[in-house]
């Protein structure tokens, strides 16, 4: 196997120039992400059925040729389970790679199996036993050895050996829209953010608080991802999550009063501990009228499970009349998403501007007329009702 590593612009355009011709190229990164908030970029993967590629983004500076072949209609980006290499192109290069063929959505609507790794896929379609073992090697740092770049060209080779084979199975089925579409739905949550001050939302054991306490762990919620931002830390190598709901339920008012958290560490309290008593100092100036509503759990709601049966039923009826996994078409979080969309004040799903997985895309074609006769969920007012806030 032969592969070109790029380390210079010239290098990266001419390469591009290739890629222009081509009508479907394999994808991959390599990244590290342990203590940030964002992924960083070690190494991009690019192989066009022609020259395998290895792409140094710590030595380019212009990557204005490849976010042109990245975004081209014309050319189909393969890739397998690529949820975190979109979130990686969206923070290195501020692009997302359209369209994406993602290989293993492509084997699950089309009977493979869902969810199936990339090891697995080659192994299955291939009969090719991947070494996996420089996966959790360091990509930053330079230089790379023959080990690692072998293993990462390895990984666009077969990932293009599987691609016209896939491509052809969705073709025949009717399915290759569906993957493109699940993608692009995919596409829309990365690129969209839960606002700050419904964050708390998301946080475990929320519903223990409320009132003032819980006025206070939503600002501390906000003030968390806004410093995790801004110094590309790991959401809880600023405080950890449980630490939030502890400093909220308890109030403390002093420096002290913080070192009789158990859970708070020394670091926590002298890096963060002073924002976190000014907040709860500020909330004592706030008026209870802008405290938030209690939280809301569906296990609250008497019909939840009988509501939830029946939206499950829908989806295991359609999986079977498609010949799909259930678990691909309705997953016990998406659909407890659908019904929080229906029934809460406060949703996430509906802050960010989007629909529910159930409907949208491929899914909602074939589930949203079933789904508006459950019983309880009223979609065609909720749908109403999104139309009219947007």
């Amino acid at each position: 196997m032969q592969y070109i590593s790029i380390t210079t612009d010239e290098a990266l355009n001419a390469y591009c120039a290739q890629l222009a011709k081509a009508q479907a190229i394999a994808v991959d990164t390599e990244f590290v992400r342990t203590r940030t908030l964002y992924p960083q970029l070690g190494l991009i993967q690019v192989y066009d059925g022609l020259q395998i590629a290895l792409i140094d983004p710590l030595e380019i500076s212009d990557f204005t040729a490849l976010k042109a072949i990245l975004t081209n209609e014309n050319i189909v980006k393969v890739l397998h389970s690529c949820s975190e290499d979109i979130e990686t192109f969206i923070c290195a290069l501020d692009i997302v790679p359209r369209p994406i063929f993602d290989s293993q959505f492509a084997a699950a609507i089309t009977g493979m199996g869902p969810s199936l790794g990339y090891a697995k896929l080659v192994e299955v379609m291939l009969d090719i036993q991947v070494d996996k073992g420089e996966s959790r090697t360091d990509w930053l740092a330079r230089p790379l050895s023959p080990e690692q770049c072998q293993y990462a060209a390895y990984d666009v080779l077969y990932l293009f050996q599987l691609y016209p084979t896939l491509r052809d199975k969705t073709l025949a089925q009717g399915r290759q829209a569906w993957v493109f579409a699940e993608m692009e739905n995919l596409t829309r949550k990365k690129l969209s953010q839960i606002p700050y001050e419904l964050l708390y939302l998301n946080i475990k054991n929320n519903w223990h608080v409320t009132g003032k306490s819980l006025y206070v762990l939503q600002q501390l919620t906000a003030w968390r991802a806004k410093e995790a931002q801004q110094r590309d830390l790991a959401l809880n190598f600023v405080v950890r999550e449980a630490n939030l709901l502890e400093v909220a339920k308890r109030l403390p008012a002093s420096k002290n009063a913080l070192h009789q958290i158990s859970g708070l560490t020394p670091q926590e309290i002298r890096i963060n501990g002073q924002a976190m008593l000014d907040i709860v100092a500020a909330a004592e100036q706030v008026d209870e009228s802008v405290y938030p509503q209690p939280v809301e759990r569906l296990v609250d709601f008497s019909r939840f499970k009988k509501v939830a049966a029946a939206v499950r039923q829908v989806c295991v009826q359609t999986a079977e009349k498609l010949g799909v996994p259930v678990e691909l078409i309705g997953s016990k979080k998406q659909i407890n998403q659908l019904i929080k969309w229906c029934w809460f004040r406060d949703d996430d799903t509906r802050a960010q501007g989007l629909l529910p997985d159930l409907l949208e895309g491929w899914r909602g074609e074939h589930l949203q007329a079933a789904l508006t006769k459950v019983d309880g969920l009223n979609i065609a007012q909720s749908i109403s009702e999104d139309s009219t806030h947007a």
